[in-house]
């Protein structure tokens, strides 16, 4: 392969791309589903497959914009539903953080469960309603999770029958 070979080196990076994409939406500290776009959009755009490649590059933008959707709007809404208010999810980001240097790895769901429960806790004065917040806030999160999986998957998905057809 010729490191001139625009083609050629796509067609190197784009499964890499997917593969640490598909891998990172599971670890947050990677921005996982942007990856599995930028590999499947790079192989599209730049690989040299033509009408294939432009198409299969345009729904992988399509559904990455529907995921990214997907993911914000589904969990807030059951949040906003549940009295979970943006600010409680806020502090408890800014715990997962502290929770991540704190205790490498397992502190970030350890310093956002603590933050969202001390949060609540805080506004409402009441342990056992405390937890029910923490407990839609997990749920909300997993959902969140979950949305960007099956969005990853499926930009893969579209890749794998690009590359099929072409």
């Amino acid at each position: 392969m010729d490191v001139t070979d625009s083609g050629g080196l796509v067609a190197v990076i784009a499964p890499i791309c997917v593969i640490v994409g598909v891998i990172g939406v599971l670890i947050p500290m990677l921005p996982g589903l942007f990856l599995c776009w930028a590999g499947v959009a790079a192989w599209g755009f730049f690989g040299g497959h033509g009408a294939t490649g432009w198409a299969v590059g345009i729904a992988a933008t399509v559904v990455l914009a529907l995921g990214f959707a997907a993911k914000y709007l589904l969990p807030g809404r059951n949040l906003k539903r549940a009295g979970v208010s943006n600010l409680t999810l806020f502090l408890g980001g800014v715990g997962g953080i502290i929770g991540f240097f704190l205790i490498p790895i397992v502190g970030l769901v350890i310093g956002f469960i603590l933050a969202i429960y001390l949060v609540e806790l805080a506004r409402q004065s009441n342990g056992a309603q405390a937890w029910q917040s923490t407990k839609h806030a997990l749920k909300a999160a997993g959902l969140s999770m979950l949305i960007e999986l099956a969005t990853a998957l499926i930009i893969a998905g579209i890749w794998l029958a690009g590359l099929w057809l072409s």
